[in-house]
């Protein structure tokens, strides 16, 4: 599993999301309890993770859709 993006914006995490479920590609939202117990004030960042082999096509399609991968 590799990391694809890290952010502390929930609709980036949410927009991600949907454009990789609407190509058919499966991604896991990693550290939402974390920020959770942080008191969801912002200050770290949830991890979205796609397996090995999606993760070029991944990039790809965010990237295409104007999401900041860092």
């Amino acid at each position: 599993m590799k990391e694809l993006l890290r952010t502390n914006d929930p609709t980036v995490i949410a927009f991600a999301s949907a454009l990789l479920g609407g190509e058919g590609i499966e991604c896991f939202v990693l550290d939402v309890n974390t920020s959770i117990l942080e008191g969801s004030i912002g200050i770290l960042p949830r991890r979205v993770m796609v397996i090995d082999a999606d993760h070029d096509e991944a990039r790809q399609i965010l990237a295409d859709n104007g999401i900041d991968l860092g």
